[in-house]
């Protein structure tokens, strides 16, 4: 597979979560909405660097490791993003921590995450033409 293909795989695939992160939310799963934010992110941070330096992406599921990687100057808002939903990816991971971050995150928190990743997708995504 070429370059191009594989940066376009990655693409799909994180339009794919953010899309599954918009159902997640309207089904109410906020922890899940969350974590598909996180894998929206991780992926396109993933295809910009496979087309800045024609490499695979470092296996890294650290969204501030990844922006810096991409060398991407990002507001100060959105490296805040990052750096969050990298939280909820890793804690995800751990039953234990499931449960605790299902009482973190209400329906507001929810929204405010989707709304912050849909704005980044976009600006992210304008990085990749």
């Amino acid at each position: 597979m070429e370059t191009k293909e594989k940066v376009q795989f990655w693409m799909e695939n994180a339009e794919y979560d953010l899309q599954t992160a918009e159902v997640m939310h309207s089904s109410a799963r906020y922890a899940y909405t969350a974590f598909m934010c996180q894998q929206t992110l991780e992926k396109i941070l993933k295809a910009i660097y496979l087309k800045n330096n024609n490499a695979e992406a470092p296996r890294s599921h650290n969204l501030s490791y990844l922006l810096g990687m991409c060398n991407i100057n990002a507001q100060e808002n959105d490296v805040n993003l990052l750096a969050e939903l990298s939280t909820y990816y890793l804690e995800g991971r751990y039953p234990t921590y499931k449960e605790k971050i299902s009482k973190l995150i209400n329906k507001d928190k929810s929204q405010n995450l989707l709304n912050q990743t849909k704005e980044l997708f976009k600006w992210l995504k304008s990085q990749t033409i």
